[in-house]
């Protein structure tokens, strides 16, 4: 695991000392010397005999680990789209200001700060996250007065979470946390970016490590309480912790009623849900009071906001690999059922399941049609966590219902298969669902803005509504995972009638898009709606070389 971590260290760095020897050489000699130590980690891994040697070098692992991560943010702290509305979010706390259901459109537009484009041809300028990170970024906004302390935030959650982590394993298992949190580059990337998951994942470590132990013996004491409390503040802190919290009180429920019956189980673990229900409701009470319509409304609008598709998951089928669907939210339908399934699972076999409860709410990411990796690797520290902490042992004696007639692995299957049966037909009928719309482009007007870089300024489409439902679409073109900005509409109906036939003149954002560069350039037209959430995907006919239009 030394060994592991210690090369882990070199992942990013390259990059990190190129860009320092530009902006801030300093920070490059830093480097330098960080390199230096990661070979002499290198050497004592390999070297020492005893385990009080090895575990100093696991402290020295940790320390370069957490300097190359403050050398990342030295360099890297602007933040984006998510680091922008938390330090904004900061700022009108600071003020007094409500941060629910407030547009801040000048935050976006450059290459660092993206747009969240949502299904309906919009955008989402407003802030989308439970306070927590908001709050603690507003002493530091008063002093930075820039995005830089949304990220410092973030980023100081992340050391504090890998050191919290690091102390709480078994020694064997420490330098695994140095790797995952730290060492493979992609956590420190989005601490650097300012992603208020990052502070929820810090908050989960300690819920999570041991989490068979909490409320042991009938009382949460002072180490389940504060369980407990980071618990809530997590969900305080980003929604992703909200998919964890069921699972996790299923799994202290079942373990604590093997122990102690029912009755005590269930009023040690509602003791344990009050407590982070109240540390929650604190954390929200003052935006609560503030205008409960729009905190509602924000701390739920990733789950609502319909935003446009984008992901490595299952809905890739119909956004790249066919030409559309008109059943895009039967996706979403098998997100949650696969959510509920694998809930039921682990209730029906904790006891297998049970190791495996910090990975599992992930799973149903994969099913949604916002389906980024982000989702899934995020909390991966909390996998290491319960891998490291909590053996199939110990639920052994754990709960789990009597099922009569299911007593047979085949049985078993049988029925695991059937929990998760409604999540993968719902995704059947996603992705073999055909597109609503069956779009002919007739003309497409090329210019040359540059010698180089010839570019589309409009198009002519001729769009049939096949479906039995009245279709609103909106245009954007897409020449690999990402969209374009929305295609503006010259003429032709706002909505389009069932199994009507309209012509579109659609005109590039901004007068022009350019051509992706190549040999054989490829370039799609897609039109969305949303609601019926529906996507359809026509190649661009573009001129061959030395042709017309």
């Amino acid at each position: 695991m030394t060994l592991i971590a210690t090369i882990s260290l070199f992942i990013g760095t390259r990059a990190a000392w190129t860009s320092a020897m530009l902006s801030a050489p300093p920070v490059a000699a830093v480097i330098s010397v960080c390199y230096a130590g990661i070979f002499v980690a290198g050497v004592c891994t390999l070297a020492v005999r005893s385990r009080r040697a090895l575990a100093r070098v696991d402290v020295g692992v940790l320390v370069l680990a957490v300097t190359l991560a403050l050398c990342g943010y030295w360099l890297y702290h602007a933040g984006n789209d998510e680091g922008a509305l938390t330090a904004q979010a900061a700022s009108e706390i600071l003020h007094g200001h409500p941060i629910y259901g407030q547009p801040w459109p000048w935050l976006f537009g450059t290459p660092r700060v993206g747009i969240t484009k949502t299904m309906s041809g919009g955008a989402d300028y407003t802030y989308g996250y439970p306070p927590l990170t908001a709050l603690l970024a507003a002493p530091v906004h008063a002093v930075l007065h820039s995005t830089a302390a949304a990220t410092l935030v973030t980023t100081g959650a992340l050391l504090t979470g890998t050191v919290v982590l690091w102390l709480l394993l078994p020694a064997p298992w420490r330098s695994a946390a140095t790797a995952v949190c730290l060492g493979f580059g992609f956590l420190p990337t989005y601490a650097h970016a300012g992603y208020p998951a990052i502070t929820a994942l810090a908050l989960l470590v300690p819920a999570v490590v041991r989490w068979h132990g909490t409320g042991a013996g009938g009382r949460l004491g002072r180490h389940g309480a504060l369980r407990a409390v980071c618990l809530g503040l997590a969900c305080a802190a980003q929604q992703l912790a909200w998919f964890l919290a069921p699972f996790l009180l299923v799994g202290i429920y079942a373990v604590r009623r093997g122990e102690l019956g029912h009755r005590q189980a269930l009023a040690t673990t509602a003791r344990y849900t009050g407590g982070a229900f109240l540390a929650w409701l604190l954390t929200n009470a003052y935006f609560i009071a503030q205008a409960p319509g729009a905190w509602l409304s924000g701390s739920l609008l990733p789950l609502t906001q319909k935003a446009i598709l984008h992901g490595q998951g299952v809905t890739g089928i119909s956004y790249y690999f066919t030409d559309g669907s008109s059943r895009l939210d039967y996706y979403s339908y098998a997100s949650i059922l696969l959510l509920l399934g694998l809930l039921a699972g682990t209730v029906l076999f904790v006891r297998r399941l049970g190791p495996a409860l910090t990975v599992l709410p992930w799973c149903a990411f994969y099913f949604a049609t916002r389906s980024q990796d982000g989702y899934f690797l995020m909390m991966t520290p909390l996998w290491l966590a319960a891998a490291a902490t909590v053996p199939s042992s110990a639920l052994a004696t754990a709960w789990q219902p009597r099922l009569p007639r299911v007593s047979g692995r085949r049985a078993k299957a049988a029925l695991a298969c059937g929990l998760l049966a409604p999540a993968f037909l719902c995704t059947g009928v996603a992705a073999a669902s055909p597109p609503p719309l069956r779009l002919t482009i007739d003309r497409t007007a090329i210019a040359d803005r540059s010698p180089h870089r010839p570019g589309i300024t409009s198009l002519v489409v001729q769009a049939t509504n096949t479906t039995g439902t009245a279709i609103a679409p909106h245009f954007a073109t897409r020449t690999g995972q990402g969209a374009s900005g929305w295609w503006s509409v010259g003429s032709g109906p706002a909505v389009l009638r069932p199994h009507a036939r309209a012509r579109y003149v659609l005109r590039a954002p901004g007068g022009f898009h350019a051509l992706p560069g190549g040999t054989h350039p490829r370039i799609s037209l897609i039109a969305v709606s949303g609601t019926p959430m529906t996507i359809t995907t026509t190649p661009i006919p573009l001129p061959v070389p030395g042709g017309s239009a």
